[in-house]
């Protein structure tokens, strides 16, 4: 069983924050508790890239949350921008043009990618308001299927449809899943979350949890907290 003082790799904390320096501040205050890191939209915005050499250079996993979408040769081009950065994870829309352009943009790189199925703020009634003829759990499915014949690594889904992609995409296949929240804490936006030890025994490969961390207290007992829940659920 993992040290309870130590970071579990499954675990990914967002760095939702406004600056470089503030989510800077949260990573020195989690320390040794938390090794693995998502870039998202906000920091993009700014300077999310500094950002993520300096967490690689501290030997840090950086997961690219950027959910690349455009016209193929747009995207496969971001994604060789990005393939020479060290970082770990990059998402695009799990969509079959944009899903092949990464994979041939990532070309021989260790960049791992994943296709983001449907996103855990959206509800059934959300999914029928954008004009979807599907459930979310029928849409990821086909999204899975679809991510792998483009040759993806995995996808991210709600720890809902975890399971659902784990039997689609096999034992390799990374199941990166936000929308987690220990028991008892406040769900915010997601429309479907799990516990930490759920989503896992679900088939969540990597989980991403932020408020329930970020917002508390004290960040790095919050962290250690759900490190020794997932515990717990030993890696495959």
């Amino acid at each position: 069983m993992a040290d309870p003082q130590m970071a579990d790799g499954r675990l990914i904390v967002p760095l939702d924050a406004p600056t470089a320096a503030d989510a800077r501040r949260l990573t020195e205050t989690l320390a040794e508790a938390v090794s693995f890191y998502k870039i998202g939209l906000e920091l993009f915005a700014t300077d999310g890239m500094a950002l993520a050499r300096e967490l690689k250079a501290l030997d840090k996993q950086v997961f690219l949350d950027w959910k690349l979408h455009d016209i193929g040769a747009t995207v496969e081009r971001a994604t060789t921008a990005l393939a020479g950065s060290g970082c770990d994870l990059l998402t695009v829309h799990a969509e079959p043009q944009v899903m092949a352009a990464a994979v041939k943009g990532r070309g021989a790189s260790a960049l791992k990618l994943l296709g983001v199925t449907v996103l855990t703020s959206l509800s059934e009634d959300d999914l029928k308001a954008l004009g979807y003829g599907f459930t979310a759990r029928q849409l990821v499915e086909r999204r899975v299927r679809q991510a792998l014949e483009a040759g993806m690594d995995g996808v991210v889904a709600s720890p809902h449809e975890a399971s659902l992609a784990r039997e689609i995409g096999g034992p390799d296949f990374l199941v990166v899943t936000p929308g987690v929240r220990p028991a008892g804490a406040d769900l915010n936006d997601q429309a479907r979350a799990a516990t930490p030890a759920d989503a896992l025994r679900a088939g969540a490969s990597h989980l991403v949890c932020g408020r329930p961390i970020s917002a508390a207290a004290d960040p790095k007992a919050a962290a250690l907290a759900i490190v020794a829940e997932m515990a717990a659920v030993p890696a495959s």
